[in-house]
């Protein structure tokens, strides 16, 4: 069989897509092929894997040569897919797909696109609201829809020999102990400044990990978040402190850190995920957003909220104007939370997780 998916486009949620996609690989099977259509971005947070057998790249531009529509389309027809399976809710991406000729074409029924799919899944109600399911879930639906074998929802990425060579880079550079003798710190995200913790609280916790563990501490960050990764480095005053603030960092680079790392400390966002899919303990800190819909099934993270009656907003600036959220997230709490984490033995366990 030659299956087409379309791939979300938040890089969080394209990791939590791989259990759907190991799914859809085995329903391809041997013989068959699975083409993934995606924005750029997403196929370096994809590479190294092997359940995507071609990529077609989407951008945002509809008009562009190589990534709009009309080239979109073609590819997809090139490839004589058998069905595609749509894991983007968008009414463009149905329309594409409807335009591929592909005979079938699974997804959620959203933004008036029922009429273009062939299998139709609705969202959960309750009491005449939506409930969706958690995303992991939710695209694991869709590949059964298309009659894709049962998956454990067990994120999972690889990187490229490309990604480790900048990691040992980085390492060698910031003079980084091996042995995952490193935790990582991660910031803040695409959604904006509205989820970040304090630069203060991450630097006070640094202090600790440092100090109480015998640790080095490595702030990640993407090209927004670079002032305040050399902040906390500057407010930590200890060599044991380092950023990625000068480095280029590509997605790439993101992934083999986390990955060589012995846990995680992040907000809400892409490299979140990028923590859980490697197996390492990771402590999520949450504000606007909620851990429900985004639940990773895993006993090796401990997601932080203090559960407000205003949380979970889901709005980019705060609209009572106090972002007590994270404001009010104390370093003590994360503190513990990271001793915990420190003491389980690292495994790869898919089961229920807590939110404390």
């Amino acid at each position: 069989m030659r299956l087409g998916v379309f791939l979300p486009n938040w890089i969080g949620d394209v990791v939590m897509a791989t259990p759907a996609l190991r799914s859809l690989r085995r329903l391809a099977g041997d013989d068959g092929a699975l083409v993934g259509v995606m924005r750029p971005y997403v196929s370096e947070v994809l590479a190294g894997q092997v359940a995507i057998d071609q990529v077609v790249l989407s951008g945002k531009n509809r008009r562009d040569a190589k990534t709009g529509s009309r080239a979109v389309v073609a590819q997809l027809r090139e490839a004589q897919l058998d069905g595609i399976v749509l894991l983007t809710n968008s009414l463009r991406t149905a329309w594409l797909a409807w335009r591929s000729g592909a005979p079938e074409r699974i997804g959620f029924v959203r933004d008036w696109r029922g009429p273009l799919l062939t299998t139709r899944l609705y969202e959960p109600r309750r009491r005449r609201r939506l409930a969706p399911l958690p995303t992991i879930d939710s695209y694991l639906n869709v590949a059964y829809a298309a009659g894709g074998p049962w998956e454990s929802p067990r994120l999972e990425l690889a990187t490229t020999p490309a990604d480790e060579a900048a990691a040992d880079a980085v390492w060698n550079e910031l003079n980084l102990p091996g042995g995952e003798r490193v935790v990582v710190f991660n910031t803040g995200g695409a959604f904006g400044s509205v989820k970040s913790w304090p630069a203060a609280h991450f630097a006070q916790l640094a202090r600790r990990v440092v100090a109480d563990h015998d640790l080095h501490v490595l702030v990640n960050c993407g090209p927004a978040e670079r002032d305040v990764a050399r902040e906390i480095v500057e407010l930590s005053a200890d060599p044991r402190v380092a950023s990625l603030a000068d480095f280029d960092v590509p997605l790439g680079l993101s992934k083999a850190v986390i990955k060589r790392s012995r846990l995680l400390v992040t907000t809400d966002s892409g490299p979140r995920f990028f923590g859980i899919a490697f197996g390492k303990p990771v402590v999520t800190l949450f504000g606007p957003t909620g851990p429900a819909l985004t639940a990773t099934h895993t006993l090796l993270e401990q997601c932080l909220t203090l559960q407000l009656d205003c949380q979970p907003c889901m709005a980019r600036t705060c609209p009572l104007g106090h972002h007590r959220c994270m404001q009010d997230l104390g370093v003590d709490r994360v503190a513990a939370a990271v001793r915990q984490a420190l003491d389980v033995p690292v495994s790869h366990s898919v089961l229920p997780r807590q939110v404390a």
